[in-house]
């Protein structure tokens, strides 16, 4: 059978529907690979959130064209918003494939049609192309199954489609379509499979995951769909931790910071987006809300559990960000101490309203890349700093199995969401929950003993 190599760039939900297109391929008999020189299928699924995960595309395309020249009976795809916003002109460039956001589970079929089609006609390289970005009525009930690896003690659950909120840099309601959920029934079934496979901890995904539901379904007892979302996936058999991402400071209730202290399964680790620490760059981002209830929302996140990690997103030269604003947000860092912070340089997108902003008020790459690197000292500062406090402490992990990196090692990380590394045998403790004592850390990493009693 045909082998398939998936790269995907981008976010936790590109790594999730890719989870997904990779279950539905080897159900049809295909195999994975991890080398792209042995493939017979190379799908691209990338974000065109950030220019980087753009360009990346765009230079694994420029590889693939390449290999077609000794392998070309190869099919070439793309998945993705990129795909979505791009359309034919990808078929332009040389792809085979281009399935938008809401056609992923069509990925399989349409590869075998190409396959068909190819034999057929008795051609390999015959220019079979197929182009799929129209929107789906009930498409967010698609997004189902695939998400955790074999043996896995983790996986991705989407539990929506979309997005409403049309942030002035972002193209993702534009690619991703108007926010839309899963039945609450479907999302814990799906959960209670993952669990009956091994699984022990679930995120929750959603581009505002945190507004789940406040369209299809109603409140009950004052709390939110998501929060009884949160409750349900908690209490399914063999789920031992519950995460989500990302949250807006939107729809922020107290329902959802009081079930912090309520849920015992909701890990005390927030992904929590700020964007700019300036009031000013927020409007401009079309983010509506002020730099004081962002922190208002943080300072009760802590109240209810004091060990609250919360990592954020920042985007540094956005279109008028000047000396003031940039110093705004710097200033938040040291006032919040982010435990990480994922710092990117603004990049113009096509079709966003950020894009139609006045050239004068454009940030020179050179100011962009020095507040960039400038941002990224204080976060890992803080971040060190905090990490460097854990050592000597025992800290709750579920190992993941081998590291990625050194494989004689093991890895695994807290409720906090901090890496640990440690040895340890990864049959007998791949999917378990325990104690480790951290000796100690290389900035973002800790290293610790495993504490057993299991």
């Amino acid at each position: 059978m045909p082998k398939v190599y998936i790269k995907t760039y981008g976010c936790q939900m590109n790594e999730r529907d890719s989870a997904q297109v990779a279950r539905m391929l080897t159900d049809k008999g295909y195999l994975m690979t991890e080398e792209q020189a042995e493939a017979d299928v190379v799908l691209i699924n990338t974000c065109s959130v950030r220019d980087m995960a753009e360009q990346k595309a765009l230079n694994k395309m420029s590889s693939m064209l390449h290999m077609r020249k000794t392998r070309p009976h190869m099919v070439y795809g793309f998945m993705g918003c990129m795909a979505q916003s791009r359309g034919e002109e990808l078929i332009g460039a040389g792809a085979n494939l281009v399935v938008g956001t809401q056609k992923y589970h069509r990925v399989a079929d349409y590869v075998s049609e190409i396959f068909q089609a190819r034999e057929d006609f008795r051609i390999e390289d015959l220019r079979t192309s197929i182009v799929d970005t129209e929107e789906e009525e009930g498409s967010q009930n698609t997004i189902r199954d695939g998400a955790a690896s074999e043996n896995a003690a983790t996986a991705f659950v989407s539990i929506m489609q979309g997005c409403n909120m049309k942030c002035s840099f972002c193209i993702v309601p534009y690619t991703r379509g108007a926010e839309r959920s899963r039945p609450i029934a479907d999302v814990v079934d799906e959960v209670e499979r993952l669990a009956a496979g091994g699984v022990r901890e679930v995120t929750l995904l959603g581009q505002i995951v945190n507004l789940y539901g406040r369209h299809e379904f109603p409140a009950v007892n004052g709390k939110s769909p998501f929060v009884q979302l949160l409750e349900k996936v908690a209490a399914v058999d063999g789920i031992e931790r519950v995460r989500f991402t990302s949250p807006h400071p939107v729809g922020y209730k107290q329902d959802l910071i009081d079930a912090f202290g309520i849920i015992p399964e909701l890990v005390e680790h927030v992904h929590f987006p700020v964007q700019s620490g300036s009031d000013k760059i927020l409007k401009r981002m079309r983010r509506p809300y002020k730099i004081e209830k962002f922190e208002q929302l943080v300072a009760r996140m802590r109240a209810v559990n004091p060990e609250m990690a919360i990592t954020t997103d920042i985007i540094v030269g956005f279109p008028g960000e000047g000396e003031e604003e940039y110093a705004e947000t710097r200033a938040l860092c040291e006032r919040i101490r982010f435990d990480n912070a994922f710092v990117f340089r603004y990049s113009k997108r096509r079709g966003t309203p950020a894009a139609e902003i006045e050239e004068d008020a454009q940030v020179s790459e050179l100011v962009k890349e020095q507040r960039n690197q400038d941002l990224l000292k204080v976060v890992d500062r803080i971040g060190t700093q905090k990490n460097m406090g854990l050592v000597g402490t025992r800290q709750q992990v579920l190992c993941e199995g081998p590291s990625k990196r050194r494989a004689e090692k093991l890895t695994g990380r807290t409720r906090t969401n901090k890496i640990v590394i440690f040895d340890g045998e990864s049959e007998r403790l791949a999917g378990k929950i325990f104690d480790v004592k951290i000796e100690h850390c290389t900035g973002y990493v800790l290293y610790g003993n495993p504490l057993l009693n299991l």
